[in-house]
């Protein structure tokens, strides 16, 4: 019968540490094993320069947000005596030129809405059905049913009623 060894690694050998004169000197693993572990904790290329352009974006975003910051402050200041010398001027000018573009605005979409509308029932007395013509259809059979019942409801009510008046007055 043929050997019952599987195929694989042959003994495993475990080198044990050396003292002394070792190249990682002192007492403790020598210095090509505490590399190796340093190396598998390091990371790779594409992880260090993702986290140096986070470190560089998150920097410039820093530094702009001073900048706008201060060119703020500094418009502020030095804008200040101008806005308020000349707010006579503006803040009327502004409110005129704010109602003459709201108006227009909403001339404009009312003749949008208008047009829309036009088109709605041009389209639904042609007979081409835009979307919605069937509930419009089903709205008016209901009013022309309920106008129907109250029609044949009032033939009753006032059959009754000239029934009653005729027992009232029987000489009527």
């Amino acid at each position: 019968m043929s050997d019952l060894r599987q195929p694989g690694p042959g003994p495993v050998t475990r080198s044990t540490p050396t003292r002394g004169n070792a190249p990682g000197g002192g007492g403790g693993p020598t210095g090509s094993t505490f590399l190796r572990r340093l190396h598998s904790h390091a990371p790779n290329s594409a992880q260090l320069v993702g986290f140096l352009t986070l470190i560089i974006s998150g920097t410039i975003l820093l530094l702009l947000t001073g900048l706008t910051l201060t060119a703020t402050v500094l418009a502020l200041i030095f804008f200040a005596p101008l806005v308020l010398l000349s707010s006579p001027i503006w803040v009327p000018a502004g409110t005129v030129l704010f109602m003459a573009i709201a108006g227009s605005l909403s001339v404009f979409s009312l003749g949008v809405a208008c047009l829309a509308g036009l088109s709605w029932v041009y389209k639904y007395v042609r007979g081409w059905n835009p979307p919605g013509s069937d509930r419009v259809d089903y709205a008016r059979s209901r009013i022309a049913n309920t106008a129907n019942h109250v029609k044949d409801c009032a033939k009753e009510y006032s059959g009754y009623l000239q029934h009653k008046v005729k027992d009232a007055a029987p000489g009527a």
